[in-house]
């Protein structure tokens, strides 16, 4: 008897604390509310009838040029993490490291950030320059403008043309410190043509500077 009023006792306090909860749970939770089509991604949203949703990379691909979005679609097809706009952000700090490295003569830098071919360019750029005991006091100020011009897709390589428009100033002293060439007070408004190029099934996301070009 004292068993089984205890268990009443027990139901009595735990079993309408449960159903209270349980009501109290029903007033908190809100009911499904259909999904705005406005406030879904582009590429989720309905179209015309018949039309199919605009992906995610041929919305990317409306600020590539013609002649070079069908490489590009080719190089994110073979590589899933490829998108043209980390493309050029990377570009543009490239293109940023390795005129530092090349202006200040750091060969390693240049090494990791190039290929065997346009690293030797450079190095015998330095190698010329310390041997004539001239040192150059360059600095990027800003890059105006990075574009791809051109893309190809030859499996397993990837390569990108990117044109860069920036504004450098650019002096050059001898072995004595004595200014011989340009002025850090202006900058000059370069044009450059670089190709980079990369496997798209190697392990490292890496591309290196494969060509270099004035443009």
């Amino acid at each position: 008897m004292i068993a089984a009023f205890l268990g009443y006792k027990l139901y009595s306090v735990l079993g309408r604390r449960a159903e209270h909860e349980e009501e109290m749970l029903g007033r908190q939770v809100p009911r499904p509310q259909p999904r705005n089509p406005q406030a879904l991604p582009t590429s989720e949203r309905a179209g015309p009838a018949g039309e199919q949703p605009q992906s995610a990379l041929e919305r990317a691909l409306s600020g590539v040029p013609l002649g070079a979005q069908r490489g590009v679609r080719e190089i994110a097809t073979a590589d899933r993490n490829f998108t043209p706009a980390l493309f050029l952000e990377g570009a543009r700090g490239a293109y940023g490291m390795i005129l530092e490295a090349f202006w200040k003569g750091d060969r390693e830098t240049l090494n990791e950030l190039c290929d065997d071919d346009v690293y030797a360019s450079f190095a015998a750029a330095i190698d010329a320059r310390e041997e004539a005991g001239e040192s150059v006091q360059n600095r990027l100020i800003r890059i105006e403008e990075a574009e791809i011009v051109s893309a190809e897709y030859d499996a397993p390589m990837a390569r990108i043309t990117v044109r860069f428009a920036a504004d450098i100033a650019a002096m050059t002293t001898n072995r004595d410190g004595d200014m011989i060439a340009g002025s850090l007070d202006d900058a000059v408004e370069s044009h450059d043509v670089w190709t980079f190029s990369r496997r798209v099934n190697a392990a490292r996301p890496d591309w290196l500077l494969e060509e270099t070009g004035e443009g």
